[in-house]
């Protein structure tokens, strides 16, 4: 009885994991976010507060942010923490001392920065979060916060690894929990894969992306020579950890492996490349960076209009090999085929 139990509820979880990834990896052509709005507002200066601009999806939407003010007038400054902002309480006093009409922060804890956030209210100048919290829309001493749902990010990735291994997966999970956002994905990881009945995790490494690179080398052979051929898959909580595999002397290891990478974000154009090579990366959660960066500027104009935060939040992509020529794929970022910068320009026009 148990074991036609355990089959039926395998038989479930593949049936359900096949759905989810099947409508994540569809083509992402109709626009559900807003069609009205106030109109943009000029010459505006607003500070982008970076946890680390050499990650690839803060640089992006910072740039998809300056690309939706082209000839607007607003100057989009940055301050680059270089993954240290969590361990500074002051970066928000330092943007406001620049006298910005907005700030955004972006990959940086916002319940880490409760004075800072404090101090602009106080001062009037509106802030809006680009992972900021684990929680998509309001949260305390933000106007609203742009971002995927970790967990539905982390569950994605999950369920691909498990289609993809057609359920028999040995996974090591890379993570960084010294950032929050980051840490909710990866117990979204652990939780999801338990479900997987035939799938097994071998190991959760804690590796904080700052400090990881150096140490990459030496941690990819203890866990070749620990796990052996049980070890097929690697489910990471972003595209960064796969950048640090490429190095002569662990692409022999991952190869003689044959190990598959899954990313649960942020979908960097390195992994675009190694999607499309079918090298060690098979597939990416990413996130619409221009969009983003788009609706940045979006909500910080209704913010400073006194109008309310859209409610938008775009919809889970996963990119595989099979769906890599569509949504800007060819140019190595997920840039959704939903016309968003014609439907906010003219409502920002009107």
């Amino acid at each position: 009885m148990s074991s036609a139990i355990a089959q039926q509820n395998s038989v479930q979880f593949m049936g359900a994991a096949n759905a989810k990834v099947a409508k994540a990896a569809a083509l992402k052509s109709k626009w559900e976010g807003p069609t009205t709005g106030p109109k943009l507002q000029r010459d505006k200066k607003i500070v982008f507060i970076a946890g680390d601009m050499s990650d690839a999806g803060t640089y992006g939407v910072f740039n998809g942010m300056k690309e939706a003010v082209a000839g607007a007038g607003w100057q989009v400054l940055s301050i680059d923490c270089r993954g240290r902002c969590n361990q500074s309480a002051n970066v928000v006093n330092q943007a406001l001392e620049m006298k910005p009409a907005g700030i955004v922060l972006a990959g940086v804890d916002a319940a880490s920065q409760t004075k800072g956030l404090t101090a602009a209210a106080v001062a009037k100048v509106p802030v809006v979060g680009w992972h900021a919290s684990f929680k998509a829309g309001p949260v305390p001493g933000l106007f609203t916060n742009i971002t995927s749902d970790p967990k539905d990010a982390a569950q994605l990735a999950s369920l691909f690894g498990a289609v993809e291994s057609n359920s028999k997966a040995g996974i090591v999970v890379f993570t960084d929990t010294s950032n929050p956002y980051l840490a909710t994905k990866s117990g979204a990881i652990v939780e999801t894969l338990k479900q997987c009945e035939t799938c097994r995790i071998l190991s959760v490494e804690d590796l904080p992306l700052v400090e990881s690179r150096k140490k990459f080398p030496s941690l990819i052979e203890s866990l070749v020579k620990r796990h052996g051929n049980k070890w097929t898959h690697i489910i990471a909580i972003n595209d960064v950890y796969f950048d640090m595999m490429d190095k002569p002397e662990i692409e022999a290891m991952v190869e003689a492996n044959k190990l598959r990478g899954i990313s649960a974000g942020d979908g960097s154009p390195t992994a675009f490349k190694r999607i499309r090579k079918s090298d060690l990366q098979v597939g990416t959660v990413p996130e619409p960076l221009a969009l983003h960066g788009w609706q940045l500027i979006d909500e910080l104009n209704r913010a400073m209009s006194d109008a309310a935060p859209s409610g938008y939040h775009a919809p889970l992509h996963l990119v595989t090999l099979q769906n890599i020529n569509y949504d800007g794929g060819p140019k190595d970022t997920f840039d959704p085929s939903n016309d968003f910068r014609n439907k906010y320009l003219t409502y920002w026009a009107k």
